[in-house]
């Protein structure tokens, strides 16, 4: 199934402020579900796409570098929303 992949303008704001590598990345991923689907891709290694736990039940991330994550949902309509870039600094990990 071939998803429709949403960016939330806060997101949008936040991917301003990283670095181009990451947005790059970023724009990778959203070609290739975009173009192969969620399930082809979430099984590809480099992405380590995990469905999060707690208080983030029902959202999934993807590592786009060792720093930083973005995280997803997926919507009734099988559509993509990112929620998130995140920075993870090195003792969270």
């Amino acid at each position: 199934m071939i998803h429709l992949v949403m960016i939330a303008p806060l997101v949008r704001k936040t991917l301003d402020k990283c670095p181009i590598q990451i947005r790059r990345k970023l724009f990778v991923w959203v070609a290739s579900v975009e173009t192969h689907g969620l399930e082809k891709v979430r099984h590809q290694p480099g992405w380590h796409d995990e469905p999060l736990k707690g208080q983030r039940q029902g959202q999934r991330s993807i590592r786009l570098n060792k720093q930083w994550r973005a995280i997803y949902m997926i919507l009734d309509n099988h559509s993509i929303k990112f929620c998130e870039i995140q920075e993870v600094t090195p003792h969270d990990y």
